[in-house]
């Protein structure tokens, strides 16, 4: 009764892996670079807990299979902070690296940065296990912005929390088997997975997913934080690496709540004597009369100290009239009472603090970057010297970061009696800002990023003071852009030529010196001929394809595009923006029937792609298919409302059959203004 069912699974099992069904679930896979046997990261690793077509994935990166003599190889695993967002060629991991070749030319340095966005420590010690194979001398943990938010948390919208961590672990490790991958795709078909999103939409995703400071899932989160930190440390250990856990920073200063909760139980007369205060106490700030605001919001609070936005108002209050240690209290509390629990809170770092403590091993290493931020932050208070939104790190926040590892990498290396301190060496910010090519465009790009993908979108646009922060950015980013003038334009090309002599196998400096090239000065050739070499470093990924085939596009040398985005769909299957990008090639070259199959598949997977559906409409016109057009357009709408292009090219077609008065109404919801409208940012990779 035992044996044969035990027989059965195993059999199923080899069987799936023979027929070749099912993904590798691995952190890497093997690659072949300048005839080395190497591992590079697999697009397809977080399959494993995100749904398919909206999967996060690390960042491009391949590391030789066996250590080399003379190598220090040092792992950083973490979430989107770690990764780098807004962009990963300017990541602490990146700058660490820099420092440390640059103190230490005897020695190669490899930071390997497996980090991905969205995850937690529930990946990550999946993450430690698998890359312990590889001869790690150093593992740098910073880790703990999405406990919350991240799978199996009690505010997320992937997999739900469990009260137990064996039986989470227990379906992390069924999804690695294809037995496993069998029976998720059968539930998937089934209508399992009906409430799991199937567009990517940022944070935006985990808007109505509200968790008070009191809820008590919270303690199974920490529990569960706690157990798997222990766990990554012991794997590291084992594998004969020393572990450095970072406690988090974030924005206190500048970042107001996402969203706030009263406190329970209160009547109706004192939500309305809270509500007169509140609104009162707003209005006296808005006229600038600081101490006639704090007093009524003091007042507000006695009723209800629990809304994280009535804290912050004080923080401000506080800050503005001089009283910055108040000011400070009053933000971190507004930090832990935030509902929509984005950021670290105390007790986060408390784990990661006691997680360190734990053992009297020579080989765990405690860097408190909470409090190094806040001790180079103005009055203690960190804000956007240091962060651009709420956990993602500036240039200068990156680059304190990566100051504060290299010295305690630099007292383990001592230690080990492998190096001479050699701290005094490192390059200042401004010696890092040139290594990594942090240039005039690079800061316009990160600009650009933060502002239309983050803080123009929910749950940002919900903060307090939200106008001015918009304002502010789009000032500083039409500053930027102003100053790529042609000179500096030139300047910039000739930096990203220079950087690419000294390093020639740095895949960053290329990618972006191609990105620069079409965006900024329409030549394609030069984006042509830095992908060819980013695909011969990583021939395992699908960045370097995708990017070429846009340029190719550009040069209308469709056949060669296809074939690159052929190569994209074949690493990455669940790549929309590739099969978008097949439809444009085969349209170009008059195949309509395969234009269409390309755009039907990127509405597939990526359902919110608007220029998809205004494609596939406008070919349609051309084969006289009306109605189909419509159709397509309505579906458009249901998955991308009020979209104005989609609403435009709809009154077009209501016009053709003659429902002119549907067609006004639509022209009319199209032109309202949306003060939240992205701007047009030419290709990215990202």
């Amino acid at each position: 009764m035992v044996l044969a069912p035990v027989l059965f699974l195993l059999l199923l099992e080899t069987g799936l892996r023979v027929g070749g069904y099912g993904f590798r679930p691995t952190v890497t896979v093997p690659c072949t670079v300048s005839g080395v046997a190497c591992r590079g990261d697999n697009v397809k690793f977080g399959w494993r807990f995100f749904p398919r077509n909206i999967a996060q994935e690390f960042d491009p990166f391949v590391f030789p299979a066996v250590k080399p003599p003379g190598t220090y190889r040092i792992f950083v695993l973490g979430e989107s902070a770690a990764q780098g967002t807004p962009d990963p060629a300017y990541s602490f991991g990146r700058i660490l690296e820099a420092m440390l070749d640059h103190a230490h030319p005897e020695t190669d340095f490899e930071v390997i940065v497996a980090a991905m966005p969205a995850i937690n420590s529930h990946v990550a010690v999946e993450i430690a296990r698998d890359v312990a194979k590889y001869e790690p001398d150093l593992f740098v943990l910073y880790l703990g912005n999405n406990e919350i938010v991240g799978p199996y948390g009690p505010g997320t919208v992937f997999s739900p929390l469990s009260p137990s961590l064996a039986l989470i672990r227990a379906g992390i490790r069924l999804k690695a088997t294809r037995t496993g991958q069998l029976l998720a795709n059968l539930a998937s078909r089934m209508g399992a997975e009906a409430q799991t999103p199937k567009v990517w939409r940022g944070l935006e995703m985990f808007e109505s997913r509200r968790v008070a400071a009191d809820d008590p899932r919270l303690e199974t989160t920490y529990k569960h934080f706690r157990q798997n930190l222990d766990d990554i440390r012991r794997v590291a250990v084992h594998s004969g690496a020393e572990v450095i856990f970072c406690t988090l920073g974030c924005n206190l200063r500048d970042c107001p709540p996402f969203a706030s909760m009263p406190r329970a139980g209160l009547g109706e007369g004192d939500v309305a004597r809270w509500t007169g205060l509140y609104e009162n106490a707003a209005q006296r700030e808005a006229e600038g009369d600081y101490v006639a605001a704090l007093e009524s919001y003091l007042a507000a609070e006695k009723i209800d100290d629990h809304f994280a936005d009535l804290q912050f108002r004080l923080g401000e209050c506080y800050w503005l009239t001089g009283d910055y240690d108040q000011a400070r209290d009053r933000f971190a509390l507004a930090r832990e009472l935030d509902a929509l629990r984005l950021r670290p809170d105390r007790r986060i770092n408390e784990m990661i603090r006691e997680a360190a403590a734990a053992t009297q091993d020579q080989r765990i290493h405690l860097v408190d970057v909470d409090e190094a931020f806040r001790a180079g932050s103005p009055s203690g208070v960190p804000g956007r010297e240091l962060f651009h939104e709420h956990v993602h790190l500036t240039f200068h926040g990156n680059y304190l970061l990566a100051r504060i590892l290299g010295e305690q990498v630099e007292r383990i290396l001592a230690a080990n009696g492998e190096s001479q301190p050699a701290g005094s060496s490192f390059p200042e910010e401004a010696g890092c800002v040139q290594r990594l090519g942090y240039n005039a465009w690079a800061h316009y790009n990160t600009l650009f990023k933060v502002l239309n993908y983050y803080v123009k979108k929910p749950p940002f646009v919900n903060q307090l003071y939200h106008a001015e922060l918009v304002r502010r950015l789009e000032n500083e980013l039409k500053e930027a852009e102003s100053s790529l003038t042609v000179e500096v334009r030139k300047q910039v090309a000739a930096q990203y030529r220079s950087l690419i002599e000294k390093s020639p196998d740095d895949i960053w400096h290329r990618l972006r010196f191609a990105e620069f090239a079409s965006v900024w000065r329409n030549d394609e050739r030069t984006a042509v001929e830095q992908c060819g070499r980013v695909q011969g470093l990583m021939p395992h990924s699908y960045k370097p394809h995708l990017l070429m085939a846009l340029s190719l596009g550009r040069l209308n040398r469709f056949e060669e595009a296809v074939e690159h985005l052929r190569k994209v769909v074949q690493i990455k299957p669940t790549c929309g923006q590739a099969y978008h990008l097949l439809g444009l090639a085969c349209q170009a070259q008059g195949q309509v029937q395969e234009a269409l199959a390309g755009f039907a598949k990127a509405i597939e997977l990526r359902p919110d792609d608007w220029q998809a559906y205004q494609r596939t409409a406008e070919l349609l016109l051309t084969r006289g298919q009306v109605p189909q057009a419509e159709r397509i357009l309505r579906q458009g709408l249901s998955n991308v409302p009020d979209d104005p292009r989609l609403r435009n090219c709809l009154a077009g077609v209501l016009r053709r059959q003659g429902r002119n008065a549907e067609a006004d109404l639509e022209a009319r919801a199209a032109s309202r203004p949306d003060p939240n409208a992205l701007q047009d940012a030419g290709p990215r990779l990202d």
